[in-house]
């Protein structure tokens, strides 16, 4: 009887422990990289989004891409690495300049 005491709120703690990161991590976390990348580009006035940035930089190096790749890329680059959505911003318009020269 004595270790059912102790178990049980052990249980419950754990049981709302692990349901609170597991929300945090599937839900919150992406919530919060993606407004994070949302407001570096509207810090430089970057009014394209991080899915079209992705599509043009992969169209400009001759590849085409499935929504459903861009997605993957987006969530990725997204969560672990941000500062590639303005790298590939700056290489489509030093591509775009390059071409305009020609």
């Amino acid at each position: 009887m004595a270790i059912q005491i102790i178990i049980i709120p052990i249980v419950i703690v754990a049981i709302i422990g692990l349901s609170g990161y597991l929300i945090y991590r599937y839900a919150m976390f992406d919530f919060l990289c993606k407004r994070s990348v949302k407001q570096t580009l509207q810090k430089y006035n970057i009014k394209k989004t991080p899915s079209q940035i992705i599509k043009e930089y992969y169209q400009s190096k001759g590849e085409e891409l499935s929504d459903k790749a861009i997605q993957n890329i987006e969530k990725n680059y997204r969560q672990k690495e941000p500062e590639q959505f303005l790298s590939m911003y700056d290489a489509i318009r030093e591509n775009l300049k390059n071409n305009e020269k020609e």
